[in-house]
C-alpha cells in the first residue's frame, strides 16, 4: 500500500507549491518500507531473544510447511520481480518492496527451520535462528535506508548522464570548452541540469544567444532533461591571453590539489591587471587549505608577471547535483 501511493503521490504534476513536481515523493515511500523493515528486524530479535530465556514449544504440522514453502516461493518471485522493475525504471518504492519480500521470504524460512527441529530436538533452534534472521532483516531495512536516503541528500549523478551531456553539448563545432555542470534530480528519471559553455568571444552576441537556445533545446529533447546554459565568452584571439594559458598551465601543475582550470580572462589594462579564472580541486579541501593555495599561486604568478593580480574562484567538483 505504502508503494502504491508513493508512485500515486510522485506522479502528481507540478504546482505552485512544488514547481519541480513531486518525484521525490517515491524516495520518501521508499524510506517508510525500509523503516517498517527494519520494526520487523526489531520484533523478530525481541521475540527471539525471549524464546531463549521462555521457549514455546513448536508443534510440526505438514499443512503448515507446505504453506510455508509455496509462500517463500511466491516472495521469492515477487523479489526477483520487484528488484528487477525497479533497475528497469530505476524505482526507489520498488527496490523498497522487493526488499520487503525478501525480508518476508527469510523470516517464513526461520517459521519453516523451527517446524523442521521441532521434529527432532526441543533445543530452541528456532529462537537462535531468529537472532540470525533479525540480523539479517534489520541489515537489508538499514541498507534500503540508506539508499534511499542518498539521492534525497543528493548525490553524485550517474556517470552515464554526465558522459552523455558533456558528449552532446561538446559535439557543437563553436563549443570550445564545458565546466561547471550540475545536476539536480527531483525524483526516478527528473533532472535539472546546468553548466557553462565556453564560446568565441568574437561572435554576434544575439547569434551566439540563438545558438546556446537550440543546444539547451535539442539536449533537453534527447536526454529528457531541463537544461539551462551559461555562456562563457572565449577570447580565441588574444596573443597575451594565449600566452598566459600556456604558462598557467606549466605553473598549475606544481599544485596537485588543482585538478584543472578554466574561464581565464585579463581585466584592465597598465600595470595593474586582474588574471581572472577558476581552479577546480578535491572536495575533501578545507577552507583553510584553499586560502593557502590561493596565496601560492599568486606569489607563483607574480614572480614572472608582478603586474598581474590574481582573482581565483575555487570550484571544489565541477561535477554536482
Amino acid at each position: 500500500m505504502v508503494t502504491i501511493i508513493g508512485f500515486k503521490l510522485a506522479g502528481k504534476p507540478a504546482d505552485e507549491e512544488h514547481p519541480f513536481g513531486h518525484g521525490r515523493l517515491e524516495y520518501i515511500a521508499g524510506l517508510i518500507v525500509a523503516f517498517l523493515i527494519m520494526l520487523v528486524g526489531y520484533e523478530l530479535l525481541k521475540s527471539s531473544v525471549s524464546r531463549i530465556f521462555n521457549p514455546v514449544e513448536v508443534l510440526f504440522s505438514w499443512p503448515a510447511l507446505l504453506v510455508l514453502l509455496l509462500a517463500m516461493v511466491v516472495k521469492l518471485w515477487l523479489f526477483i520481480f520487484n528488484r528487477f522493475l525497479a533497475r528497469s525504471i530505476n524505482s526507489q518504492a520498488l527496490l523498497a518492496a522487493s526488499y520487503d519480500s525478501f525480508t518476508d521470504m527469510i523470516a517464513m524460512g526461520c517459521i519453516g527451520i523451527s517446524l523442521i527441529s521441532s521434529q527432532f530436538t526441543k533445543f530452541p533452534l528456532d529462537a537462535y535462528a531468529g537472532i540470525v534472521v533479525a540480523g539479517i532483516i534489520l541489515y537489508a531495512g538499514f541498507s534500503l535506508a540508506k539508499e534511499t536516503i542518498s539521492p534525497l541528500l543528493g548525490e553524485v549523478p550517474d556517470k552515464e548522464l554526465i558522459a552523455q551531456i558533456k558528449e552532446k553539448i561538446l559535439s557543437y563545432e563553436k563549443v570550445a570548452g564545458i565546466h561547471d555542470l550540475i545536476v539536480h534530480s527531483y525524483g526516478p528519471g527528473q533532472y535539472m541540469a546546468s553548466i557553462h559553455v565556453e564560446l568565441p568571444a568574437d561572435q554576434d552576441i544575439i547569434a551566439m544567444h540563438e545558438y546556446i537556445d537550440d543546444i539547451e533545446r535539442h539536449v533537453a529533447e534527447e536526454l529528457d532533461i531541463l537544461l539551462t546554459i551559461h555562456l562563457d565568452p572565449l577570447n580565441l584571439d588574444s596573443e597575451e591571453l594565449a600566452s598566459m594559458q600556456s604558462e598557467l598551465e606549466q605553473i598549475l601543475e606544481k599544485f596537485p590539489t588543482v585538478l584543472s582550470f578554466h574561464d581565464l580572462r585579463i581585466v584592465g589594462k597598465g600595470e595593474k591587471e586582474n588574471l581572472v579564472f577558476d581552479i577546480v580541486i578535491p572536495k575533501t579541501t578545507k577552507k583553510e587549505e584553499q586560502k593557502k593555495l590561493v596565496q601560492a599561486i599568486n606569489q607563483k604568478v607574480q614572480e614572472s608577471h608582478p603586474y598581474y593580480n590574481c582573482v581565483i574562484t575555487i570550484d571544489q567538483n565541477d561535477m554536482l547535483t
